[in-house]
């Protein structure tokens, strides 16, 4: 039957799918700069979280395998608790003595560095002293003296009572927190996407959310042991140089920890490798074997061992990297720039899991 033109003019039209209203840019920035008040200023809540979380990514894998082994998730998380306070305890034992008098040598061996600092910067200085010599020949020599700005600084002693008591508390949370998300963060996933009203849309969410769970537990379980084995190398390098055992282990756990910021650590690790060097040696060259060696060791592990171990997967711009590095390192601080890296690739393998985003994660590697 041939359809006639009046009927095609009484046929619906397929409904138009509804406008999106775009946001305005100005509306965006000051989103943009609400988010970032609201990081800053709740740092104090937001740490705890951040880094209870860190730790409970890291023990996950070990968790899980103890479950295969018939422990019960809650003693394999009060073992793997246990053991990590145990061992930064024991840790912390050997280093508490290096570290100590390494603050109290700080001005003597400045003092003594001072002579081979200014040996090395003497053709430095002849050229300044030549160019105020010549400035003063031509412009006369001034009577007038600088002056001279006094700085008072009031020590408020009732801060200083209450930032101990506060820094304890702040451990204990992320120990609490550490623990509970090791024994409870599964079945926190499993009460909030009971929530969702959609079976299908239940899957997908488990889908995702367990594959980010077990990417970046290996990620940051991954990362972790080769920074360890980063510290480890070093450690035995300095050693093996002359560095007596308990200060070689002081270095190797500070190496191991700037490694988790990339660029930024491994560049004042250098920077403190040549002031340990030219500390500890007279000779020129055996000062600067620390450094030297630190630079070979990251250049090792950022070039070759890193991408065979975690593939292309989990590769980022070097210059998302340095602006992430900026932006939690300004708003946080030393914990910034160590969550800084675990919350991008997070942030990558979400993008990456969810359909129409993959350019955005394409955008960060």
């Amino acid at each position: 039957m041939n359809a006639t033109p009046g009927d095609a003019e009484d046929s619906p039209s397929p409904p138009l799918a509804p406008v999106r209203p775009r946001a305005s840019t100005a509306l965006v920035v000051l989103a943009t700069i609400a988010v970032g008040f609201t990081l800053w200023a709740a740092q104090g809540l937001l740490l705890p979280v951040l880094l209870a979380m860190f730790f409970a990514l890291v023990g996950n894998p070990v968790i899980r395998l103890l479950r295969r082994l018939y422990v019960p998730r809650f003693l394999a998380a009060l073992l793997v608790l246990l053991a990590g306070l145990a061992g930064t305890g024991l840790l912390a034992q050997q280093l508490i003595a290096p570290a100590g008098e390494w603050v109290r040598q700080v001005p003597r061996e400045m003092r003594s560095l001072a002579p081979k600092l200014r040996d090395l910067t003497k053709p430095v200085q002849e050229a300044n002293k030549a160019a105020v010599n010549i400035a003063r020949a031509a412009g006369g020599e001034s009577t007038s003296r600088p002056v001279e700005v006094v700085r008072t600084e009031v020590n408020d002693p009732y801060k200083a009572l209450t930032a101990t008591p506060r820094m304890i508390a702040s451990v204990l949370a992320v120990v609490l927190l550490t623990f509970f998300f090791m024994v409870y963060g599964a079945n926190l996933q499993r009460n909030g996407l009971a929530l969702l009203p959609d079976r299908q849309q239940k899957r997908v969410t488990v889908e995702i959310l367990q594959s980010i769970e077990r990417e970046m537990s290996r990620y940051v379980l991954t990362i972790t042991l080769i920074n360890a084995l980063v510290g480890l190398a070093l450690a035995g390098a300095l050693y093996w140089l002359g560095i007596p055992g308990d200060e070689a282990l002081l270095w190797g756990t500070m190496a191991a920890l700037l490694n988790f910021a990339p660029y930024v650590g491994p560049l004042i690790g250098i920077l403190v490798m040549l002031l340990m060097g030219f500390v500890a040696f007279d000779d020129l060259w055996q000062s600067l074997a620390p450094a030297a060696i630190y630079l070979g060791l990251h250049t090792l592990e950022g070039q070759l061992v890193t991408p065979i171990v975690l593939g292309a997967r989990m590769r980022l711009s070097p210059l998302v990297l340095i602006l992430a590095l900026m932006v939690f390192g300004w708003l946080w601080g030393i914990i910034g720039l160590l969550l800084a890296v675990p919350l991008l690739v997070c942030v990558k393998i979400v993008l990456t899991k969810v359909e129409g985003l993959e350019g955005w994660a394409r955008l960060l590697e």
